[in-house]
Parts: C-alpha cells; sequence; structure tokens
C-alpha cells in the first residue's frame, strides 16, 4: 500500500500549492469482512475530487458527504459505514477522517524514506465512536522519530491505535524493450508497482516509449544496478535474445530478488541453464530452483496483454506467498 500513500501525498503537494486544502480517509477498524482491509487510504481535495479509494467505488460518495465537517473545523472524525445492508460484504467499516497538513519535515522524511527504499509505520489513533474528536489522527513513523500529520496533533493512550508497517515500493526490473515489455510495464505501473526497464544501448527507445516506467537504463548487463535488488524486488528476463539472457544470467546470478523469471520454453531454460554451469561452475542449484521459466501461471495466455497479465499474477502469488487457485474453491475468506 505504500506506492497508494506516495500517490497521495504527491497529491496532496499539487493541491496545496493550488491553496485546495485536504482530507485523508483511512479504514481504521472493519467489523466483518468488506471489499479492501484496514489500511487502505484515500485523499479527498476541497473541490470534491479524490485520489485512491477505500472501497470498490460504492463507499466514497458518503466518505466526500462526511468529509464537510473536517473541511470546516479542521478537527478529526471517525464515521462507520455499514456494509450489510448496502454493499453485501457483510461488513462495518471505521473510517477515519483527519485534515492532511503535513510540515516541510514530515515531507522531506518521508521523500527520503521512499527514494532509500526504507520501511516506516503509520500509527493511527481513534475509537470507535462517530463524530468529531481532536485527539482522532494520524502519525508517521520513521526510526525513532514520529511526526504528526497535521501541526501540533498528539495522539492519547487511552484511544484505540491502528498499527500499519509499509514496505518500500514494490519494484520490476523488466530487461527487454520489445512489444511484450511494453505491455507487461503497463499492466505491472496499473498495479502499483515501480517499473525500470532496461534495454541495449543500441535499441532505439527510450521511457517514453514505455507507459508507466519510472526509470530507462540503456546499458549492457555488467551496468546492471545489482545494488538496488531487494526483497521487495521482482526481475523478468524478456530479451528474446539467448545470448543476452545467459549474459544477464550470469550477472544476476548473486542476486535475491523475491521473484526471478525468463520468458521461453522449457527446453530454451534447460539448454541456458547447462550452459550457464559451464560458464560458472560455482552457480548453485538454489540460484537455478529459484528462476521462474516459462513465466507466468498457466491461464491460457496468447497475446502480449493475457502474457502479461499471466507474469504479474505469477510475480503477486510469489511475493505474497500464496497458491493460485479459484476463489470459489477457497474455504476461507477471501483474505485470509
Amino acid at each position: 500500500m505504500t506506492h497508494e500513500l506516495k500517490k497521495i501525498i504527491r497529491e496532496y503537494q499539487s493541491a496545496t500549492s493550488r491553496g485546495i486544502k485536504t482530507v485523508l480517509a483511512t479504514v481504521v477498524a472493519l467489523d466483518g469482512s468488506s471489499y479492501r482491509r484496514p489500511g487502505v487510504r484515500m485523499l479527498i481535495l476541497e473541490d470534491g475530487h479524490m485520489v485512491g479509494a477505500v472501497s470498490g467505488g460504492c463507499v466514497e460518495k458518503e466518505v466526500i458527504r462526511q468529509a464537510q465537517p473536517v473541511f470546516d473545523d479542521q478537527t478529526s472524525k471517525i464515521m462507520t459505514y455499514d456494509g450489510r445492508y448496502r454493499l453485501g460484504c457483510e461488513g462495518i467499516l471505521y473510517i477515519l477522517l483527519e485534515p492532511l497538513r503535513p510540515d516541510t519535515i514530515l515531507l522531506e522524511t518521508f521523500e527520503q524514506t521512499i527514494q532509500s527504499r526504507q520501511h516506516f509505520k503509520v500509527r493511527s489513533y481513534f475509537e470507535k465512536k462517530e463524530g468529531l474528536n481532536a485527539y482522532f489522527g494520524s502519525t508517521f513513523i520513521f526510526g525513532n522519530k514520529e511526526l504528526p500529520l497535521f501541526p501540533g496533533y498528539q495522539g492519547k493512550d487511552e484511544l484505540e491505535v491502528f498499527e500499519q508497517n509499509m514496505q518500500p515500493c514494490f519494484k520490476l526490473f523488466i530487461i527487454g524493450a520489445e512489444h511484450d515489455a511494453v505491455q507487461l510495464c503497463s499492466f505491472a505501473a496499473l498495479t502499483g508497482w515501480e517499473v525500470t526497464v532496461i534495454a541495449n544501448p543500441t535499441e532505439e527507445k527510450n521511457i517514453l516509449d514505455f507507459e508507466g516506467a519510472n526509470e530507462f537504463l540503456g546499458t549492457l548487463p555488467e551496468g546492471f544496478p545489482l545494488d538496488e535488488v531487494d526483497q521487495n524486488t521482482a526481475i523478468i528476463l524478456m530479451n528474446h535474445s539467448y545470448s543476452k539472457d545467459l549474459k544477464y544470467l550470469l550477472t544476476l546470478r548473486h542476486s535475491k530478488p523475491i521473484y526471478l523469471g525468463l520468458l521461453g520454453p522449457h527446453r530454451r531454460r534447460e539448454k541456458l541453464f547447462n550452459e550457464l554451469m559451464e560458464l560458472s561452475p560455482e552457480i548453485t542449484y538454489d540460484f537455478l530452483d529459484s528462476i521462474h521459466g516459462p513465466a507466468g501461471l498457466n491461464i491460457g495466455a496468447e497475446t502480449p496483454q493475457e502474457i502479461a497479465i499471466a507474469i504479474v499474477a505469477e510475480i503477486l502469488t510469489v511475493s505474497r506467498r500464496k497458491e493460485p487457485i479459484l476463489l470459489k474453491d477457497k474455504e476461507t475468506g477471501i483474505h485470509d
């Protein structure tokens, strides 16, 4: 959810530069089930515009209506939304509405934390009781530093606390610049991932060719930024070049992304592995076993767009440690 919060902060900065007040809505508790879990947020602008969502779209109008007193009084409140009679979700949402007015120190620290890919926390103080309350609100925790979302705010010990651990934004390296890489970049960006496209310097392409990309690197395999690979990083090799994939695997053999995918059929993968072991005898079987090749889930994908969906789906199952099944066959709740 860090990518959603990052977008909210950026939109807040844009709105405040235009003199527009904002209110932050956060689902801080849930009785029963709902479309999304506690921790989801959306930004409400004084002009009625909103960024993000706290449900599938059916709660948002009510949130905007109930945010008006917060705009008027600049005091936080809790609202409830009973979906049992309106949504069929069998749950009651408790939504914290608070004025969003972070100071420069919080904004700068947040940006540094995002850029350095560090963990942080968001802590919200509330009680399950509707109405305005100056003691309701949220803070960001960076290390041992707790910073409020609006000046002068301090939580109260006797209130309930919802605390959320925020991980670095999920990052995807796409190695390749063909049409299927363009489609994967688009779908990954829509998912909220930070996408870096890596292509051979001879490719006559740039970041404008890849909708949603954060970065485009024209580099050879030895120039791959290994220091940027962590456990919130996925890598997919889709060069359509056997020799290029081999060179990248040699470069990546000591890296530990959460996912490493390889395009192409089983026969090509086995040939790559055999040559890889000849060139680098010290390579471990653990590394080879960690490679997802052919990349993607078996959903019958044929077009570049469908293949992109299959790859994104597999990356999600690996990073979330889930076994892909039909939800109708799942005996427990969707989010369990």
